[in-house]
């Protein structure tokens, strides 16, 4: 077997076996497809369904990296999957990069929050990753900003003047100067855990030169992480919503883990799922547009 032949029966047999339960896909008693349909696959992937096809064929055996990276992330593999994956792409192992690779358990986690929170994960440079439905519903579609812009620190230190690129509507926080400061301390722990990685040594380059504010910071020396934080969303269909912001750190991986939601019991709770049932158009929601509860 060829490489190319290889590369695409192995793509084809973990796309076959993972539960589209794992990526928040319904079953469905009328799927005839064992796993992923090819057209969820790409869909997850980013990629078309003609390319998907043929990998898998044998018909393209030279995929980039980013889209090596995307397959094992929508794959859900496991390390030693992913270097494979690698390898049958002729491509390097990533050593000593910061990692893009979301481990199974993490996806399995936020995939089954569903559409009850906003969730989404960003590498240890914070560069957004995944997100889900909820997460797309209460900021907007990230598929709709450059890929380059799809950081939060840069977001924080050097965004667009028209606003931040990471949300289609205002954003406020009460501290900016307590969320600037965390972002820059985690990302200089980063620069210790990942020092050969040339995005993330790029990247700090760059906000040092862009921002006066991230340049005083980082002459701090501070070393933590971001954990935790309050924000409002403005969104335009239901109004402000206050939300927590919880950070939670994913080992040796560096990935963070955020997850927004509202306090129980409050109207911004209710505004939240409003919002949920907007989806990313922005457009006003009633109260009695909410699903009831069976």
């Amino acid at each position: 077997m060829d490489s190319g032949s290889a590369l695409g029966a192995t793509i084809r047999t973990w796309r076959e076996r993972l539960d589209p339960a794992a990526v928040g896909l319904p079953a469905g008693r009328a799927r005839r497809a064992v796993g992923l349909r090819r057209e969820e696959l790409a869909d997850l992937v980013g990629i078309s369904v003609d390319y998907l096809v043929r990998l898998e064929q044998g018909r393209a055996s030279s995929p980039s990296e980013q889209v090596v990276a995307a397959l094992a992330r929508a794959l859900q593999l496991s390390p030693d999957e992913r270097d494979h994956l690698y390898r049958l792409a002729h491509l390097a192992v990533p050593v000593g990069r910061v990692p893009e690779h979301v481990p199974p358990g993490v996806q399995r986690v936020l995939a089954r929050l569903g559409d009850t929170a906003a969730a989404a994960v960003f590498a240890a440079d914070w560069q957004l990753l995944w997100w889900n439905r909820g997460w797309v519903a209460l900021l907007g579609d990230p598929e709709e900003i450059p890929l380059r812009q799809r950081n939060f620190a840069r977001d924080c230190f050097a965004g667009h003047p028209l606003g931040p690129f990471l949300s289609r509507w205002l954003v406020e926080s009460p501290d900016d100067a307590a969320t600037e400061a965390a972002v820059v301390a985690d990302l200089r722990r980063a620069s210790a855990r990942f020092p050969d990685d040339p995005r993330l040594a790029g990247l700090i380059a760059e906000l040092l030169d862009a921002s006066e504010t991230f340049a005083t910071l980082w002459a701090q020396g501070a070393v933590a992480g971001h954990r935790e934080g309050r924000k409002a969303v403005h969104h335009p269909g239901v109004g402000p919503i206050v939300v927590d912001c919880d950070v939670l750190a994913e080992g040796d991986l560096e990935m963070k883990l955020v997850v927004l939601t509202a306090a129980p019991g409050s109207e911004d709770e209710s505004r939240l799922r409003l919002a949920l049932v907007a989806g990313s158009t922005g457009l006003p929601v009633r109260a009695e547009d909410l699903p009831t509860r069976g």
